[in-house]
């Protein structure tokens, strides 16, 4: 995890945080990615208690705080350490986010999570924008029936997408689980690439809708109030 010559007195050092001769903390790989700070394979479904307690455990060894009386380069090394300790966790402890960051790691250069209306609400979504604006254009003074029937329909409509949220989350939990049967049973095969290849994409689709369909719900709260 760390690198392999100590960047003080060039000693080898062999993955510990710090070094054995001068005890100098060492910078973490900039090859290491999140799963590998905390000594997790690339799974989708993790013991949160134990990253929890990994967690704990490097921050105690990377803290500033206990680097204050030392020199400007370690202070440097414990702030950098730390900051990426703090992104791996914050990371891997949700769900969400812990989808994301593998497959931005697994797909290569198909690696980012646009936000795309799911196909069959796509005339659903294009009425919806619709009544917003014309709810936004509606006054208060005015037509207040009116505008009591459109937010009623606006928060149906809203009740409606956390609905089909939720629904787009069970299936990637279900996701979650075929993900991990492929990593454990043989990953390396050309079949389960191939497997794993099909699964980031459809992952990565589900994300995308949902990342939209959040962004409707939220619209639609700031809309109605």
């Amino acid at each position: 995890m760390a690198r392999s010559m100590c960047w003080h007195c060039q000693s080898e050092v062999t993955g510990e945080y710090l070094c054995g001769q001068c005890v100098k903390v060492q910078p973490l790989s900039k090859d290491l990615d999140y799963f590998a700070c905390f000594q997790l394979p690339r799974l989708l479904n993790i013991d949160a208690q134990e990253l929890e307690r990994t967690y704990y455990e490097l921050s105690r060894t990377f803290h500033p705080d206990f680097y204050s009386t030392k020199d400007e380069s370690e202070k440097t090394i414990s702030l950098g350490n730390s900051a990426f300790l703090n992104s791996a966790y914050r990371t891997l402890k949700d769900p969400i986010q812990r989808v994301e960051y593998l497959i931005r790691l697994e797909a290569g250069a198909v690696k980012d999570i646009r936000s795309n209306p799911p196909a069959d609400l796509f005339e659903e979504i294009l009425e919806l924008q619709e009544d917003m604006e014309t709810f936004r254009g509606l006054s208060s003074e005015k037509s207040s029936t009116e505008r009591t029937e459109l937010r009623q329909k606006l928060q149906r409509e809203r009740e409606h997408l956390e609905d089909r949220q939720e629904e787009m989350e069970k299936v990637l939990q279900e996701k979650y689980h075929e993900w991990d049967q492929l990593q454990t049973a043989n990953p390396d095969s050309s079949e389960a690439r191939d497997q794993k290849n099909i699964m980031l994409r459809n992952m990565q689709e589900i994300l995308s809708n949902r990342t939209y369909v959040c962004n409707m719900v939220n619209e639609l709260l700031e809309t109605t109030g």
